[in-house]
């Protein structure tokens, strides 16, 4: 038992920093205003089912979807990063949406029969909290843990789902704060942070993709 809460730690200690729970927050901000209270909820939710179910896909069975279709690290860091950009641009430059307009100036019939933006794949789940950064790793991981067998055979099967799961739940406890994060701060403020990372989701989104052409420079070098 003191193993796997070992391992679950040593998990965790690996995961969040790449996860980066906050950053997901800031862009739940930026991209549920106009929401109500139920909708970011419902979102927060789907957004952790997502980041467990495509973690745990990494980490299982992610070498062999990468092979089946020709997909490799640097590759997926690049259209990674590209999305990881667009959403910054649009975070940066938001145009007068009829969506963006706070859910007080709409009344309740008006909302509840508009369309719901879903954000809860992408931008929240994929790129942002299980991005390019967190597949590589948890592809890297699991290729190393079959290798090596450094821990008990019921430990390896066991904790990676308890980190998986613990990963979704501090996601989405951090969602369910950003409702009364926008309400602290307000609207002006919203806008404020959003524009802020929308410009460091550009910055990050460039840097995954030097990431990906560093990769296919080291892995590919040109024959003189």
């Amino acid at each position: 038992m003191l193993e796997l809460i070992e391992v679950v730690g040593m998990g965790l200690v690996m995961v969040l920093p790449l996860a980066n729970p906050l950053t997901t927050v800031a862009v739940m901000l930026g991209l549920s205003k106009g929401m109500s209270e139920q909708e970011r909820k419902r979102q927060s939710l789907l957004c952790a089912c997502y980041v467990f179910a495509i973690m745990t896909i990494a980490y299982y069975t992610g070498q062999q979807v990468m092979s089946v279709f020709g997909i490799t690290l640097s590759g997926l860091r690049i259209a990674g990063g590209m999305i990881v950009a667009f959403i910054g641009f649009r975070m940066l430059f938001p145009g007068d949406h009829h969506e963006d307009v706070p859910e007080a100036d709409h009344p309740v019939e008006e909302r509840s029969g508009k369309a719901t933006r879903d954000i809860a794949f992408i931008p929240l789940a994929m790129p942002t909290t299980a991005g390019p950064g967190t597949i590589a790793l948890l592809i890297s991981t699991a290729a190393m843990m079959k290798d090596e067998e450094p821990f008990a055979p019921w430990v390896m099967q066991l904790a990676p789902l308890l980190v998986f799961f613990l990963s979704s739940l501090i996601v989405l406890l951090c969602l369910r704060s950003a409702g009364t994060i926008m309400r602290w701060i307000g609207q002006n403020g919203v806008e404020a942070f959003s524009r802020l990372m929308g410009f460091l989701l550009v910055c990050m989104g460039a840097q995954f993709v030097i990431n990906g052409v560093l990769d296919i420079v080291r892995d590919y070098p040109l024959v003189t």
